[in-house]
């Protein structure tokens, strides 16, 4: 569900966007005693996040909260603290879920998390009750409403990219 969501922004964003995906299933859980020998797979995650102007996150909710995964990737991308690769990153929030209040919940709890690791959380919020018709197999969100409100809600990011970077016009 969230894949296809990612995908559907990805297709709606403004043309001069660029996405790239980020993999975290490769990492291994957070354990500080990796801290001096780093596996590879954190470090290319660290480095692709450093080096991205801006990170939408789409994510699904687990128990009311984000998923474990995510939370692991956080946490290696927070240490050390002197090279905490969240702060000043600037972030965008969405996800869905088949529960009627998609995952609402689940984003406060990652807003809480990026924010006190100084992130710059775009305001507003982007969760979706997910049904089966709402995407279709080209990625195109099929319900007019939904699309527009998705279509501003990556432009909103893209802004955000822009202002967060000193430029206005064309995002990296």
């Amino acid at each position: 569900m969230n894949r296809k969501l990612a995908q559907a922004l990805v297709a709606l964003a403004p043309s001069d966007l660029k996405f790239n995906w980020i993999g975290v299933d490769d990492l291994p859980m957070y354990n500080g005693d990796l801290e001096t020998h780093r596996p590879h797979c954190v470090d290319r995650f660290t480095d692709e996040v450093r080096a991205a102007q801006g990170l939408l996150v789409v994510m699904p909710e687990h128990n009311r909260s984000l998923p474990a995964v995510l939370k692991n990737a956080i946490d290696w991308g927070s240490k050390p603290a002197d090279a905490n690769v969240w702060r000043g990153q600037a972030i965008a929030i969405a996800g869905t879920s088949p529960g009627a209040i998609g995952t609402a919940v689940g984003q406060q709890h990652l807003r809480q998390i990026l924010g006190v690791l100084g992130a710059a959380v775009m305001g507003g919020e982007c969760y979706l009750q997910f049904k089966p018709e709402l995407i279709d197999a080209q990625s195109q969100v099929t319900v007019e409403s939904t699309r527009k409100f998705l279509q501003g809600h990556v432009a909103r990011f893209a802004e955000l990219v822009r202002l967060h970077h000193g430029r206005r016009g064309n995002a990296e």
